[in-house]
Order: C-alpha cells, then sequence, then structure tokens
C-alpha cells in the first residue's frame, strides 16, 4: 500500500479574474473548490493511474470536514487525524495574467495527534511506500520526514519525498527510494542556477552520493531528468501544450513515476510515465484524468 503524508493540507478556491485590479472590486469569470495539498495531489493522481493509496494527515473544522469530503469524493481511501482546534487553511490560487497564491496558515498541531500520526506510520510493513510531500506547519519541527524515516529505518518501506532545503537534505542518510526536487529547489540546494539537463545530472550524482537513491528532477517545461540506482541517466522531453495550471503538476510527476516504476519496474516506464500524468496535469484545471494522461502516452 502507498501511504501518502500531508501534514498541512487545504481547501484551495481558485478563482479566474480576466483583469485584476488592485484596490477595485474585481468579479471572477470561474471559480473552483477543490483539496489541496502534494500528497493529497498524489493520492488523486494515484487513483486515476489505477493504484491505491491511503491519505494521512492532518485535518481541522469545518474546512478540513470539507477537506475530508472531497478526498472520498474523488475515490480516494483516507486516515486523517481530526484535530480538535482550529480550521484547515484555505488557499487562494487566483489566475490573471499571471498565477498568484494567498496560502493560509493553518491549524496548530498539538503533540498529541503528531504522536498519533507517528503511530500511524509506525504500523507500516515490509512493501509499503511512504510519500512524504510538502512544507510542514509552523508548529511542527523541520525534523519531522526524518523522524517519520527514522521509525521505518529497519523495515522495506519505500520513502518518496518531493520537499526541499533541510526537510530533503535530512531525509537523505534513510536512503530513499526516490527524491523528486524541481530544478529551483535542487539549484537551492547547493546555491547554483540549474539551467540544463546536464547541470541537474551534476547536482543530482551529488544528491545520490549523500543517500537517495533514485532521483528524479522536474525542470517544467524542458521535461524532466532521472538518475536511477543503477547508475543510468534518462532525460525525457515534456510534450506540448497549453499550461492551465502548474499546481499539482509535479505531485502528478512523483504519481505517475511510482505507478509506472510499480507496474514494469522500469526506470524508462517510470520516468515516461511520469512524464505524462506531470504534463496532463500542467495541462488540466486540476489533476489530470486518466484519460487525458494516456493520450499523451500514445
Amino acid at each position: 500500500m502507498i501511504y501518502t503524508v500531508t501534514l498541512n493540507p487545504s481547501v484551495d478556491y481558485i478563482v479566474k479574474i480576466p483583469s485584476f485590479s488592485a484596490g477595485k472590486v474585481n468579479r471572477a469569470d470561474d471559480e473552483a473548490v477543490v483539496a489541496g495539498g502534494k500528497g493529497i495531489n498524489v493520492s488523486v493522481m494515484l487513483r486515476q493511474l489505477g493504484v491505491e493509496s491511503t491519505a494521512l494527515g492532518f485535518i481541522a473544522g469545518f474546512t478540513g470536514a470539507e477537506i475530508q469530503r472531497l478526498v472520498r469524493e474523488m475515490g480516494c481511501r483516507e486516515r486523517f487525524i481530526m484535530l480538535t482546534e482550529g480550521f484547515s487553511r484555505i488557499n487562494i490560487k487566483m489566475k490573471t495574467d499571471e498565477e498568484s497564491e494567498i496560502n493560509g496558515a493553518g491549524p496548530v498541531i498539538p503533540q498529541a495527534s503528531l504522536d498519533a500520526l507517528m503511530a500511524q506510520i509506525s504500523a507500516l510493513q515490509t512493501g509499503d511506500i511512504l510519500v512524504l510531500s510538502g512544507s510542514v506547519p509552523r508548529s511542527v519541527a523541520e525534523t519531522v520526514y526524518r523522524d517519520m524515516a527514522a521509525l521505518l529505518a529497519e523495515k522495506s518501506v519505500m520513502i518518496a519525498a518531493d520537499a526541499s532545503g533541510r526537510l530533503l537534505m535530512d531525509l537523505l542518510p534513510y536512503h530513499p527510494f526516490v527524491i523528486k526536487p524541481n530544478h529551483h529547489e535542487l539549484g537551492a540546494l547547493f546555491g547554483v542556477d540549474i539551467e540544463t539537463k546536464e547541470d541537474a545530472v551534476v547536482y543530482a550524482k551529488k544528491l545520490q552520493e549523500l543517500g537517495a537513491r533514485n532521483v528524479l528532477v522536474s525542470m517544467a517545461g524542458d521535461g524532466a531528468v532521472l538518475l536511477s540506482e543503477k547508475g543510468s541517466v534518462h532525460m525525457a522531453s515534456a510534450p506540448k501544450g497549453v499550461v492551465v495550471n502548474s499546481v499539482g503538476a509535479g505531485d502528478s510527476m512523483l504519481a505517475g513515476f511510482l505507478a509506472g516504476y510499480l507496474e514494469k519496474g522500469s526506470y524508462d516506464d517510470a520516468l515516461r510515465l511520469g512524464i505524462a500524468a506531470g504534463s496532463a496535469s500542467a495541462f488540466s484545471q486540476g489533476i489530470a484524468t486518466f484519460d487525458k494522461v494516456k493520450r499523451l502516452l500514445l
């Protein structure tokens, strides 16, 4: 079973405004409400690809109840921990000539609730996959991903991580199965600009030297680079299309990679499905459907 962790999920209010003017009343052309959070996005794409997963994390208040409802409505399993105080954050995704975001803070996570999540993590068994995605709430220590990995150190549980900075680096001694920084995040780790796939290969190798088994670097419209644990380098271009929504594209790529690997055990196939899933979501209003992913595989 794949388990995804979203520590600070949200209700995402997506609003399209043809011409935004600050300080004035602006009227939307279109709007939507979806469950947000990187781990949730991974679960939703896995569901589209026919792979079961269970979403873990914290929810609170009326917004938390809506997140739970939306996740279930999309056919995903969940074992969220409901907090007794506060409410899950509301994030505003505003689409005008550019994409702008206003992200809420989210609830305070009590130690007892964090302990309950750690107990869920501890129960994972050999053959399970744990997906750790995104940032952590301000009330949770930045060591939380490392602590989760440490709980599983004696088990053959594969860890997939899509995080940045210290959150990612602290995981490397635990040899995660795959990490998926984007090229900006990869560059930030080493204080450089990643401008080409060749640049990405150089610094992805450094992450392998620090412990990562496979390194998947997403490069937006330029595709992706994969360094496999077998020492092979795979480069893939992104299919052409109109980018409608960049939110969730990287999460979809990670989901596609995992689904492809689980199906065929091939890194070529994993990367191919990852690119298709990520691109399909970028070309869609939300997480892409299986049909849209399939069209990019033909």
